[in-house]
């Protein structure tokens, strides 16, 4: 079939791929490193008590509600957080805000997979940097000119953590460039692994975290932002420039509220951290390796059979786990932390199609 003119002038891209939803509720779902307990029970209570004639109104634009709540509980001014729906939606306003050069941004080979999307989307020049053979970063390959900077800590997919002491170093080197540190799972790292205090600092950092994975809010879409105020205000000119109204006054209220319940956060991130660590250990009986994640999920490379038979085995038995046919890390798994009773599940099952 011959090309439309019209096409020619198509940003065509390839887009993200996100990991599958099943249809089907009946089975255990460890591949998109979700939240397997719900949100705190005063989410429940101010759903069933919500005015529903609040929704023939726009949303508070500002979304003070929720940027207050943030920002007493990381103690910081509400001009110094940025909300959105999603990091997704924060990580890509501020790739449209700060990286606008025409040096590369620089980002690891092995990360978050929409970094590469989003630079392509809005033709931004990239480059991306090897990890290690243990796929740690290497700092250095961060000390060169670029346009920006970014990464998750810990990261994904492999969980591994880098020290505060050592992004602090990247930071300090690229006074030029804004670096983004991407946060979606440093609560299940422990304290003092956040890089947080470090924008009262530098004022070319940003820090993303998001409602998706401690907070068990995947499904209500919140992302925030926390750095200087001359960085908010930008991409908030930046957002305003675009839409408005982009979170509604529903999620606005249930993530102020779950914002506020610091002792359910607190004990459901130490029931996945155990999790994890218990997890670990029969993976290990099991034949895998892996990194020592600090996130809420393990990224596991199986002795006995290839990572690809056994997620497609799995994915039979009606257990989902993430799996990349990508050169490098085609023999891992991503699992992700379930409950107790769904990792038994899953071990069973690796059991019997290990010896099978």
């Amino acid at each position: 079939m011959t090309e439309n003119k019209w096409e020619s002038y198509v940003r065509k891209v390839v887009p993200y791929t996100p990991g599958e939803q099943p249809k089907n509720n009946n089975v255990v779902k460890l591949n998109t490193n979700e939240n397997p307990y719900p949100p705190c029970p005063s989410v429940r209570e101010l759903l069933d008590k919500f005015d529903v004639s609040q929704m023939r109104l726009y949303p508070a634009p500002d979304s003070e509600i929720l940027v207050n709540a943030i920002a007493e509980r990381y103690g910081l001014k509400s001009s110094q957080i940025f909300v959105g729906v999603g990091s997704d939606d924060v990580i890509s306003m501020a790739f449209m805000t700060f990286f606008g050069s025409d040096k590369p941004v620089l980002f690891p080979d092995i990360t978050y997979s929409f970094y590469d999307v989003w630079a392509d989307v809005y033709r931004i020049p990239y480059k991306t940097c090897p990890l290690n053979q243990d796929f740690t970063i290497n700092p250095d390959d961060y000390k060169t000119e670029n346009g920006g900077i970014i990464f998750p800590n810990p990261n994904a997919p492999t969980g591994v953590l880098e020290s505060v002491e050592m992004i602090e170093d990247i930071v300090k080197s690229n006074p030029d460039s804004v670096v983004i540190i991407d946060e979606a799972y440093i609560d299940f790292a422990g304290d003092g692994t956040s890089c947080l205090p470090l924008i009262q600092k530098y004022n070319n950092l940003l820090v993303v975290q998001t409602y998706s994975k401690s907070r068990s809010m995947a499904g209500m879409r919140i992302g925030f932002a926390m750095g200087n105020e001359k960085l908010i205000k930008y991409m908030n000119d930046v957002k305003f420039s675009v839409n408005s109204y982009t979170m509604n006054t529903v999620t606005q209220l249930c993530g102020a509220e779950s914002m506020k319940n610091e002792k359910y956060f607190t004990e459901t991130v130490n029931k996945i951290i155990k999790t994890r660590e218990r997890s670990k250990l029969r993976l290990a009986e099991l034949g895998f390796r892996f990194t020592d994640s600090k996130s809420n999920f393990i990224f596991a490379s199986p002795s006995k059979k290839s990572a690809q038979y056994i997620f497609s085995e799995l994915k039979k038995r009606g257990i989902f786990v993430r799996y990349w046919d990508k050169f490098v890390i085609c023999d891992y798994l991503r699992i992700s932390i379930g409950t107790d009773n769904e990792m038994d599940r899953l071990f069973n099952a690796l059991e019997e199609i290990l010896n099978g």
